[in-house]
């Protein structure tokens, strides 16, 4: 299914028009912001950054706000296994910009902005060509697009912290959101903002050209459309494609992932950091947001890692729990000193160093890692804590009496 991500890349923007691209900027002026908005909400799209929010909501809200307005495309892509956004860019970004400029129709928006990590050397050079090719053919006509590269900072994907950098500030989460606080121009001008990410922008030209009853043919009443899913790790084929929301799990790995590699058994699955792991009878659950919230799970922004029997779950949590302290900005102290406790911990336990009682006082930092949050990043923490710790129980009993499952010296892909 190639509704977002093409299997091979489109090369300029006449291969892109020839195959229908630009319908959906040309219906867009015909019927204006309004239209544009209910049609995006009655298909039901939901943001593919990981929290899943109605895109049509989102840019209602956006509308409504007195006051210029701007969209930003989130491009920070920054999960460990998550490589979609990049593959998008890297082989359409034609219907990225497509989708931002009929964002910014519907918002009334004349500013418009990409935000992308600098070391995404390609596809900055892809959205680059994209949008001078599309500029000089009209299509951008009337809006101020610019492309921010910004550091690799795991937080310069949260949307506050993105427009702190576009302001030519540090990737610091602020306290409130973009609808309430927006963006200050370069001539000083307050901002309205809408932020939605790669893959949900590029979502919007299929939307608006063939409209929200096709794009509901596919996928779930309350997940519809399609996703596109990296998954990686202890799989024989680490890919990146695109499936029908809805699909269940086990076809991603087995189908897509051709199963597991050197005839190992799945023992864990990781959607981001951000979520409990899933243990070896779930596979068969749905990917949609409903079905993995509903067993206390999460879809993430979509990419899975894949571990086999041979691993240990405590060394999952060190690994993913270093990431996120490290990730951490420190401007919350439960979150920067919960972090820290989770990594310190989970190393401890995985080297048979801990105990009973410091399992104990790890296991109290759930509660309080997501203390006066600023961003999602300690609710991640404790989410992923709490399923190593009590999904996966036995690994940390192991670990303590000494049989640990073994250790890898796991890696994170895709950083």
């Amino acid at each position: 299914m190639e509704r977002v991500l093409p299997r091979a890349a489109i090369p300029d923007l006449d291969s892109y028009r020839s195959a229908g691209g630009g319908a959906g900027l040309e219906r867009a002026r015909d019927i204006g912001g309004p239209a544009l908005i209910e049609e995006v909400r009655r298909s039901g799209l939901r943001g593919r950054g990981g929290a899943g929010f109605p895109t049509g909501i989102k840019w209602r809200g956006a509308a409504a706000s007195p006051g210029p307005r701007a969209v930003v495309c989130n491009a920070a892509e920054g999960e460990p296994g998550t490589l979609k956004d990049r593959e998008i860019m890297n082989r359409n970004p034609y219907r990225v910009l497509e989708g931002l400029a009929i964002a910014a129709m519907a918002v009334g928006a004349t500013s418009a902005y990409v935000g992308v990590k600098a070391r995404f050397g390609p596809q900055i050079t892809r959205l680059e060509q994209a949008a001078s090719e599309m500029s000089q053919a009209g299509l951008l006509e009337g809006i101020d697009l610019r492309l921010v590269d910004g550091p690799d900072d795991y937080l310069f994907g949260v949307e506050t912290a993105m427009l702190e950098v576009i302001q030519g500030n540090d990737p610091l989460p602020r306290l409130v959101p973009p609808y309430i606080q927006g963006l200050i121009g370069r001539d000083g001008t307050e901002f309205a903002i809408v932020v939605n990410n790669v893959e949900t922008l590029a979502n919007v030209p299929g939307i608006i050209s063939n409209g929200a009853d096709w794009y509901r043919s596919v996928g779930t009443e309350r997940s519809p459309g399609t996703m596109v899913f990296t998954v990686s790790g202890d799989v024989r084929t680490p890919t990146t494609t695109e499936l029908a929301l809805g699909t269940p799990l086990s076809f991603l790995i087995y189908g897509e992932g051709g199963g597991m590699a050197d005839g190992r058994q799945p023992k864990m699955v990781v959607s981001g950091v951000s979520n409990r792991p899933l243990t070896a009878d779930e596979f068969d659950t749905p990917l949609s947001f409903e079905a993995l919230e509903a067993i206390g799970s999460g879809l993430g922004s979509g990419g899975f890692l894949v571990y086999n029997d041979r691993t240990c779950a405590v060394e999952v949590g060190a690994v993913l729990s270093d990431f996120l302290q490290r990730g951490s900005c420190g401007q919350c102290p439960p979150c920067k000193l919960g972090t820290t406790a989770f990594a310190r911990g989970f190393h401890r336990i995985m080297e048979g160093e801990s105990s009973l009682e410091e399992v104990e006082e790890l296991t109290a930092w759930i509660s309080r890692v997501t203390d006066a949050n600023r961003c999602g990043l300690g609710a991640g923490q404790r989410a992923l804590a709490t399923g190593i710790l009590v999904n996966f129980a036995e690994d940390v009993a192991a670990c303590l009496a000494g049989t640990c499952p073994g250790h890898r010296e796991l890696t994170l892909p895709f950083l």
